[in-house]
């Protein structure tokens, strides 16, 4: 059946990928590692395999960047970014804490987006206009608007390069109720979903980050880069709205100038 929206169909992308990924959790699976250091798995493949498959078979015209298999097609089409496990460290490790992502970027915008994490049940989807959804329900990101209240969160508190972001990270860590590396995409889930106020990566690519921009805003929130920068940056910055300011400037992230921008492919 042809989905009747981008939304839905971003949100069957990633059921697929990640039902694909998930028959492989917990199994055992052997571990490479990639010229850039990561690891992969037999199920990083397969689950990309199979969300491209579909959308080749309903968005023919489509192009495709996917973090294991690169791009396909003209990149000035509207074009699909798939992460088909957001957390491979995490995955092999058998922690429940990974998920697949998909977006849909057109005229230099991401249109929509969803986060699949099938360990842990949580499944969101949004676009642009119409909300976020968890589990068929709107969500919203929290209304906590008292830092000692908030819950931070870092893919990993290891994560800060530059001394100064180290030492901002551990003075706000000490204001809040509570500071955790619950890492990837599932600590962005927390925050659209209203269960944490804070969410940190210092690295990120295209694949990684596209999805959260829907996700994140259309549940009331702000992502932007380290830069203040809204779109497809090299890290991120996500929050709720009532804390948002006093985050960025505990954080030293500037102001957003919302100039939206697309980061290397």
């Amino acid at each position: 059946m042809t989905p009747s929206s981008l939304l839905e169909a971003v949100q069957e992308v990633v059921r697929i990928s990640g039902d694909a990924a998930y028959r492989h959790f917990r199994t055992g699976l052997a571990v490479e590692w990639k010229t850039d250091g990561s690891e992969v798995t037999r199920a990083d493949r397969e689950a990309e395999l199979a969300a491209r498959d579909w959308i080749h078979r309903h968005f023919p015209d489509d192009a495709i960047l996917g973090e294991e298999l690169g791009p396909e097609g003209d990149p000035g089409q509207r074009r699909w970014l798939i992460d088909p496990i957001d957390g491979t460290r995490t995955f092999v490790r058998g922690v429940p804490l990974w998920g697949s992502l998909a977006a849909v970027e057109h005229g230099g915008s991401v249109v929509a987006g969803a986060i699949n994490c099938p360990a842990t049940g949580d499944l969101l989807v949004a676009a642009l206009g119409e909300g976020c959804w968890h589990n068929g329900v709107r969500t919203s990101v929290s209304k906590t608007g008292a830092l000692s209240k908030a819950t931070i969160l870092a893919t990993d508190q290891r994560f800060v390069s530059h001394p100064s972001r180290a030492t901002r990270w551990a003075a706000l860590a000490g204001q809040v109720a509570v500071a955790r590396s619950w890492g990837d995409c599932y600590g962005y889930v927390l925050v659209a979903t209203g269960r944490a106020e804070l969410m940190v990566d210092n690295r990120m690519r295209p694949w990684d980050v596209a999805a959260l921009i829907p996700v994140i805003e259309e549940a009331g929130g702000k992502l932007t880069d380290w830069r203040g920068r809204r779109g497809i940056g090299s890290d991120a910055v996500a929050t709720n709205a009532a804390l948002a300011a006093e985050f960025r400037t505990l954080l030293g992230v500037p102001e957003s100038d919302d100039e939206e921008h697309l980061g290397d492919a």
